[in-house]
């Protein structure tokens, strides 16, 4: 479900592209550092945004690490680590828990439920330092669950379930910021949601699974493009909103390049995909 707040690498300067690297390598240390090898395989660019984010707003200082990469042994690599990243690490842990668990259920995949397991630790030390975050993913992943096997047609609840837990998440602190980016959260959940759904509705159609996209394209697949541009530009400028409401200086070309453009790379990617299998079958 995650993996679609990105940056778009043809609008940011090369120098500001070598500063979201070194945070996205602090991140990837920092669930190696937690849970090994294993952790890594977790990285996600979504939980990127939230520590550049988090540094932005609450000016951070960094560690700079110099390292090796195994996938590029050629050149050393610079990483940034700190508060945020740590924090991130493990919101990153607990959403990917869940995730494995869900499919555990609904698969019956022992290779997800064996990741569970070997997460296990890592998710009660995240529950006892952050049981509200915790306690969000475990609502938001129930709720989920009994809205599909309902076959929830309304999109906004299932869009709002993903945007209350993110919300949640993003709101580090109980402190003057929370509000702001709970709120910022919440439409990027939503936004997330909807992007979902929109890249696995020719899937979904196919195996019949649920997508509350499905019955929107059924009543008017002339409009449906139209529709989804508008929903997810209506989301993505809540976002922005509320990004411009908070007084973040540092790394704001970064954040600007992933809440106004970055964001629509993967929305246009698939657009396009859908465009050329619709010509095909023509």
């Amino acid at each position: 479900m995650f993996g679609y707040i990105n940056i778009n690498q043809k609008e940011l300067s090369d120098e500001n592209k070598k500063m979201y690297q070194a945070y996205y390598c602090g991140l990837c240390r920092k669930l190696k550092e937690i849970c090994g090898r294993k952790g890594q395989l977790l990285l996600n660019y979504d939980m990127t945004f939230l520590v550049v984010l988090l540094t932005g707003l609450y000016e951070l200082e960094n560690e700079r690490q110099e390292f090796t990469c195994a996938l590029h042994p050629t050149k050393r690599q610079t990483a940034y680590v700190n508060e945020a990243t740590a924090y991130a690490a493990d919101m990153n842990i607990i959403l990917s828990y869940q995730n494995f668990e869900d499919d555990w259920k609904d698969e019956h995949s022992y290779t997800r439920k064996a990741f569970a397991r070997l997460l296990g630790k890592d998710y009660e030390r995240i529950m006892e330092r952050y049981p509200r975050q915790v306690e969000s993913v475990e609502s938001y992943m129930e709720q989920t669950q009994k809205a599909e096997e309902r076959r929830e047609a309304n999109l906004d609840v299932m869009a709002g379930l993903s945007g209350t837990m993110l919300g949640e998440i993003f709101a580090w602190k109980d402190d003057m910021w929370a509000d702001e980016l709970r709120c910022l959260g919440f439409y990027m959940g939503k936004f997330i949601y909807l992007m979902d759904a929109y890249e696995d509705i020719g899937e979904d159609r196919k195996k019949n699974h649920y997508n509350p996209l499905l019955a929107l394209e059924d009543e008017s697949e002339k409009d449906f493009e139209t529709f989804c541009k508008l929903v997810l530009t209506s989301m993505m400028s809540e976002c922005a909103k509320s990004f411009e409401r908070l007084p973040i200086l540092l790394h704001a070309d970064i954040l600007r390049n992933i809440l106004y453009s970055g964001v629509w790379c993967k929305y246009e990617y698939n657009r396009l995909k859908k465009q050329k299998k619709k010509k095909v079958k023509e």
